[in-house]
């Protein structure tokens, strides 16, 4: 599959790279990713109308230690992004927009489609029901050369 779906467990919202460091060093952080991307969806390839692409935190979710871990950040087009946040585009009311891109970039059926963003949707629930610890030491072994505070 080459999008997939991270639906973040609802008690892990907000809890993230930019509630966890200062207003510049997100900026930062995020303007690297896209300048490494060149500005295209590391995905798709495609890019934004409004704003060519956004910083999408890749997280790792250790289902017995419940911890929720930083991996890494990649650009995605808008719509790949919203892919990723399915769960938000459907309050948002873009989810059939999403869904259409879904198929699309991963070449599937509508059926295929549903069987895939059902199983997120299961796991989203099995996950929001535990509370996570936060690891994004991550940035700090990223950045050790940059000498960022955290």
């Amino acid at each position: 599959m080459k999008l997939t779906i991270e639906l973040v467990p609802q008690t892990c919202h907000y809890k993230n790279v930019r509630s966890n460091v200062s207003k510049q060093e997100w900026d930062k952080l995020r303007k690297e990713c896209y300048a490494k991307a060149k500005y295209k969806c590391e995905i798709c390839g495609g890019k934004g109308t409004k704003h060519p692409v956004e910083c999408h935190e890749i997280w790792y979710y250790d289902d017995n230690k419940r911890i929720q871990s930083l991996k890494g950040l990649i650009s995605l087009c808008p719509t790949c992004h919203m892919v990723k946040h399915i769960g938000l585009a459907r309050i948002n009311g873009n989810y059939e927009l999403a869904f259409n891109h879904f198929m699309k970039v991963n070449n599937y059926s509508k059926e295929l489609a549903n069987i895939e963003i059902n199983k997120a949707f299961r796991k989203w629930e099995e996950r929001s029901s535990h509370t996570w610890t936060l690891d994004i030491s991550w940035l700090q072994n990223k950045n050790k050369s940059n000498h960022l505070i955290f």
